[in-house]
């Protein structure tokens, strides 16, 4: 990333974010839950970090913020990735939803419910894209016995029949 790009983005985010890295040449914004919305808004509207790429989480069991809610930002107009991470506590994995501001992010946020457990406020559909109704936890939480059997469900033929 240019130099003055990199200082562009460290004064526009810098009242909103805890702290600010590089990661193998990749700016990473880490900010509290409360600030990720505005922190977005920032980056989208003033930086032209213009495409959503995904949102994804990683498991720290036993430390009290539990989840870290990862995002992949990408400016058509600078041709630079930038991450952003904020953690959550796992009796309320809640951030808010990007979709408001990109709609593309409602199918991966639905993504990260169905294999962490992580809300988002906001978004309108958090039903499975990955699991089926009915499957039982979140099998990317690192506490997800790898042997559980799940319960089985019906399933339609072709010509509609169970």
């Amino acid at each position: 990333m240019a130099p003055e790009l990199l200082q562009r983005v460290r004064d526009a985010v810098a009242p909103l974010v805890e702290r600010f890295d590089l990661s193998h040449g990749m700016p990473v914004l880490t900010v509290a839950p409360g600030r990720l919305l505005e922190t977005v808004r920032r980056l989208k509207e003033d930086l032209r970090f213009d495409l959503f790429l995904d949102v994804t989480a990683v498991d720290w069991p036993g430390e009290e913020q539990r989840f870290e809610v990862v995002y992949h930002f990408y400016s058509t107009q600078h041709r630079v990735r930038l991450r952003v991470k904020t953690r959550v506590a796992e009796g309320e994995p809640l951030v808010d939803s990007l979709v408001p501001l990109y709609g593309s992010a409602g199918y991966t946020e639905r993504e990260c419910h169905d294999m962490f457990g992580i809300g988002f406020r906001g978004n309108p559909d958090l039903r499975p894209v990955l699991l089926y109704e009915g499957f039982v936890g979140h099998p990317l939480r690192k506490d997800y016995p790898k042997d559980r059997e799940q319960p089985l469900v019906p399933t339609r033929t072709r010509e509609g029949q169970l």
